[in-house]
């Protein structure tokens, strides 16, 4: 069976009137909307932001940012400059990990995008090229590049204990982000069960990645994240 499309939409209007009006947001709901269904895909959430497209620092576009990540989605917009007009800022978008495509220009995410992330590495290089030609220059004045140079021994039982630790930081990262939902569900009064089949339903991905909560999940996530 061939797993059908998820989508989160983003909706941004850059003043408060607009917000509260309505007058943007309608347009641009209808056109991710329209893409979705020729897409044959399904929409799973919609965050709406009120804010200036000048800004980075938007906690609605992070929290469907976040959701995407959750549920394996692509995020959804209306317009390439509803998200930003800073390069870097798309740049930083791809790096998140966070698929998106623009219902204006459904290539944009292939095209825009991974010129700009050529450009990036082109520098990237450059800056590869210089560090090797000053390593073999600082190598054929004698300097001794590499290798051990004393210290204390390896300790296995540290490197245990540092593979638990980074488990730990794991899953505390993962009941972070899941766990205000999560509580969110519990707080309504549903069971263990309840709460484990709404994040099924809602295509929230477990800690593992899988597509199934348990009551059992639901109640780590509740004890890690309390």
């Amino acid at each position: 069976m061939i797993q059908q499309t998820r989508f989160v939409t983003y909706l941004r209007v850059s003043t408060q009137r607009q917000g509260q009006s309505g007058l943007g947001l309608e347009a641009q709901r209808k056109a991710v909307q329209d893409y979705a269904a020729t897409a044959g895909g399904e929409v799973l959430a919609e965050f709406v932001e009120v804010e200036s497209g000048k800004r980075n620092d938007r906690p609605k576009l992070a929290q469907a940012m976040q959701r995407c990540r959750l549920t394996g989605s692509i995020l959804l917009i209306a317009k390439l400059d509803r998200l930003s007009r800073d390069a870097h800022f798309l740049i930083g978008l791809e790096k998140a990990g966070v698929e998106f495509v623009a219902a204006d220009m459904p290539h944009a995410n292939r095209l825009t995008v991974g010129i700009m992330a050529l450009v990036a590495q082109q520098e990237r290089e450059a800056i590869s090229a210089r560090t090797k030609a000053a390593l073999a220059a600082a190598k054929a004045r004698g300097v001794v590049l590499g290798g051990y140079r004393g210290g204390p021994a390896v300790n296995q039982a540290e490197g245990v204990k540092a593979a638990s630790a980074a488990r730990r930081k794991a899953a505390l990262g993962f009941a972070e982000d899941v766990g205000p939902l999560v509580q969110e569900l519990a707080s309504g009064g549903l069971s263990l069960r309840q709460v484990a089949a709404r994040l099924t339903e809602q295509g929230i991905r477990t800690a593992r990645g899988g597509t199934v909560w348990t009551a059992a999940g639901v109640s780590r996530v509740l004890a890690v994240s309390a």
